[in-house]
């Protein structure tokens, strides 16, 4: 406004009901538009106007109750305000409705309604004519006196409140350069009033019943605002404080909501946060973080995004266990019983817990083994994570990184990020709620890599005892102590996991169970489980150890005990099912039906409904067969060796070692050789090197018939079974060297005998890994003679004694050993060559 020339507002001026607020002259306000007459005046006037004349609008407060509206044009109060539509938004959800920005002009009184539709349309007459109070002095008479009054209680209230924020100093500023004319109108607007209040304003046309109207309203909320500040407990340093902002200035500035239980209650929400942060015991750089943070909310409105983002942030800081801990069980002798009764066999892996105990004993500060558990699934590596934990006394906290392909996921999602979050370390160790916990990292051999990163390259901080004293999440973005976590990672192979993390790694092979140990493991926690999961008790179904036996021999071929269970989970469902209908019979007999006891026989039988059974049910080879069908595996080795050029190899695969026949056929042809069976580089190489071998020595052994070679004018083919199986390695060497010299002698090799063992083409045979997993497979069929290199005599110590005492073993450095002791009475040779020591 002016002080030089008065406002000057067409006569006629479309009208906007409104019951969204009342108008004051020089406040701005947003008015939701929904209704017809409303939407029309937006959509004819304010949009398709050109002129600056078209946005200025008469705003009249609807007095009539929003919930009993209707169509009809309600009655027009008598005074309203001129308004400047500074801003106009569009929007069809959740209906179709604008937003106005409207600035107050001045007031205006309605002398006649010239039309209701589509929008009202009237005849207004201007009533703020402020040039006639700046020409005179307003400080004479009693006018002067009550806007000095008013000035000053003005600065008073705006002095109550926090001047360190922008819109109060500007507001103190806008108290000097406003005319003191208009400050009723404008605090009267900012300060929290009713409608009414409001109303009762704007109708005051004569300025001095203005002052009168707005001056109580002001001293109210001065009077509020000091009873606030006496109740309150205020720090001393925050003795001042806007109390809230709302949206909806006047002029430049904001309006000021004096809500004392919205604020009272996000006070105390940050005042308990911060008595959180400072009781969690965190280091000094976490701490300092935190506070900074802190800080930072308390001057942040809620409505603002960040303020949430940062409130979540400090709560996940508040909620980490940075020195809560458990305290560790370290009694050996318990430890070990816990064990024993939890995990049959499994002795190297106890023995390692066992030691680590033993050194906690000693020394109170050691950090967490990171261990790896390596074996074919089904050998109770997840489950004996679990139970090392129960022995520690310790939390533990599963994460399966199978197929997780995002380093995001171990590292978390930076807060610039929309939904960021911990990565699954921290949130384990939130979950858990201490810093000690037993993690067992699942299928760390199946992590994935993609375009968001390698998650194996982040475990390497994790997983490194030197580093993950200050592991720091993306998330936190301060570091965090993992040394006396137990990581515990389970893999199937070490050939999938990169050398730098399985580096950082102390590898314990899990090797699969042989016969008698998972006869054992069935008795001991296999059956009883599974008659628990089945609603089964002992008296009502036993197994005895021979059905055991004839189930892992003749209906499981694995190197774990997952498909024994279920097969006893079958055999249980099966005895259900007749325990059941035994109770539903006896439950259908009556004592009417007892006295006739022939004819309900008779009925039953007819009827073909079983006699209840007797109990308990014991499992015979022919229930079993009934139950599970004809036998799966067939111990067929000596059926399979019935023709020259046939022997068996020993192969690992991460299932478990497994046996592996080879066969050779020759033909006539042109001396080429033919590779079958999905063979990899390896193999195919070790096939000619057997080649080469033989054709070389065919005279000492008598392997050629008239000519120096024997494969002139032949062909030979060589397959391996299992075609749709990939295989590879340098194992098959010796296999493939006594198939081909059964095949080119007519002998047949011993159906009794397996072997493994590399190749050279001097004759020499090399070690191969994989031992004790082979010599269980060649156990399991029942094979009685093993053929070893020699160099892997002392890998024989890890297999069971008796096991070793079931196999004769054969030690072999050359190929002549290995073709003596695969043939009955020995493989004739023309030349006694002296042995070859290899020095490889």
């Amino acid at each position: 406004m002016s002080s030089n020339s008065g406002i000057q507002i067409p006569s006629r001026l479309p009208l906007l009901c409104t019951h969204d607020g009342v108008l004051l002259p020089g406040s701005t306000m947003r008015i939701s538009v929904d209704t017809a007459r409303n939407m029309q005046l937006v959509k004819s006037r304010l949009l398709k106007g050109t002129s600056l004349k078209s946005t200025i609008i008469g705003i009249i407060p609807n007095t009539r109750d929003p919930e009993h509206d209707s169509d009809e044009l309600p009655s027009l109060h008598s005074i309203g305000t001129a308004g400047l539509a500074v801003q106009v938004v569009g929007s069809n959800w959740p209906k179709p409705h604008y937003t106005l920005l409207i600035t107050g002009l001045c007031r205006f009184r309605v002398t006649q309604l010239l039309r209701e539709r589509p929008f009202p349309m009237a005849e207004v007459e201007q009533l703020d004519k402020l040039e006639q109070y700046t020409e005179g002095d307003p400080a004479d008479g009693e006018l002067g006196e009550l806007a000095q009054r008013f000035y000053q209680a003005a600065v008073q209230l705006v002095g109550m409140l926090d001047m360190s924020v922008p819109v109060v100093a500007k507001l103190r500023r806008l108290l000097d350069s406003l005319p003191r004319e208009t400050l009723p109108d404008v605090l009267a607007s900012m300060i929290r009033t009713s409608n009414k209040e409001k109303l009762q304003v704007l109708d005051a046309v004569d300025l001095e019943e203005r002052f009168k109207k707005a001056l109580p309203l002001l001293t109210r909320q001065i009077e509020g605002l000091k009873l606030l500040q006496k109740t309150r407990k205020l720090r001393p340093d925050d003795d001042k404080r806007v109390l809230a902002i709302r949206k909806g200035g006047v002029f430049p500035g904001r309006q000021f909501s004096l809500d004392e239980e919205v604020e009272d209650e996000d006070g105390d929400d940050n005042v308990l946060l911060e008595k959180k942060v400072k009781a969690a015991a965190m280091p000094e750089a976490a701490l300092r973080v935190c506070l900074k943070e802190l800080r930072r909310l308390k001057k942040m409105p809620q409505s603002m995004p960040e303020y949430a983002l940062t409130r979540n942030y400090l709560e996940m800081m508040v909620e980490l266990p940075w020195s809560k801990s458990t305290t560790d069980c370290l009694d050996i002798r318990t430890a070990r019983v816990l064990l024993d009764n939890d995990h049959y066999a499994m002795e190297k892996l106890k023995r390692r817990v066992l030691e680590y105990l033993a050194v906690r004993q000693l020394k109170s500060t050691l950090k967490g083994p990171i261990l790896c558990f390596v074996g074919p699934p089904g050998v109770g590596k997840t489950s004996v994570g679990r139970s090392i934990a129960r022995t520690l006394g310790r939390e533990f906290h599963r994460i399966a990184l199978g197929g997780v392909c995002d380093q995001s996921d171990i590292r978390g999602h930076r807060r610039t990020y929309v939904g960021s979050m911990p990565g699954r370390i921290i949130n384990g160790l939130k979950t858990v709620g201490v810093n000690n916990p037993v993690f067992l990292l699942d299928e760390v051999d199946k992590l994935g890599k993609s375009l968001q990163g390698d998650p194996a390259a982040a475990l390497l901080e994790v997983l490194d005892p030197e580093q993950n004293h200050s592991f720091t999440d993306h998330y936190l973005n301060v570091p965090f102590d993992l040394s006396q976590v137990l990581f515990i990672a389970t893999a199937n192979t070490t050939a999938t996991i990169p050398p730098a993390l399985l580096d950082r790694m102390e590898v314990l092979q899990v090797p699969g169970y042989i016969q008698e140990e998972k006869v054992e493991i069935a008795h001991r926690h296999l059956i009883p489980h599974q008659l628990e999961q089945h609603g089964l008790t002992p008296q009502q179904l036993q197994i005895p150890q021979d059905t055991t036996q004839e189930i892992i021999s003749k209906y499981t071929r694995e190197a774990g005990v997952r498909s024994l269970e279920r097969k006893i989970g079958a055999i249980c469902r099966a005895v259900a099912v007749k325990v059941a209908e035994g109770h539903r019979v006896s439950r259908a007999e009556s004592p009417t039906e007892q006295l006739a006891d022939q004819n309900t026989e008779n009925k039953v039988e007819d009827s073909g409904i079983a006699a209840p059974p007797e109990m308990p049910i014991v499992i015979d080879h022919i229930a079993l067969k009934d139950i599970l069908g004809p036998p799966l595996f067939e111990m067929e080795v000596s059926e399979r060796l019935t023709l020259p050029g046939v022997a068996i190899g020993l192969a690992w695969t991460p299932m478990g070692g497994e046996i592996m026949f080879v066969e050779a056929s020759r033909m006539e042809g042109e001396g080429q050789l033919t590779l079958t069976g999905q063979l990899g580089d390896v193999m195919k190489e070790s096939a000619h090197l057997a080649i080469s071998w033989l054709r070389s020595n065919a005279k000492t052994y008598f392997l050629s018939s008239g000519s120096a070679d024997p494969l002139e004018s032949t062909d030979i083919h060589l397959h391996f079974p299992a075609g749709a199986v990939t295989k590879d390695g340098p194992s098959a060497g010796v296999t493939i060297v006594t198939c081909l010299a059964s095949l080119l002698s007519g002998r047949l090799v011993r159906s009794d005998v397996a072997m493994t063992g590399e190749i050279t083409l001097r004759g020499l045979v090399l070690p191969v890994g994989g031992i004790k997993d082979k010599v269980l497979a060649a156990h399991r069929a029942n094979l009685k003679r093993v053929i070893i290199p020699k160099r892997n005599e002392k890998d024989l110590e890890e297999i069971p004694a008796h096991v070793r005492a079931d196999l004769d073993f054969v030690f072999a450095s050359t190929l002549d050993e290995v073709l003596n002791a695969a043939f009955d009475g020995g493989f004739p040779s023309a030349v006694s060559h002296p042995q070859v020591v290899s020095k490889l």
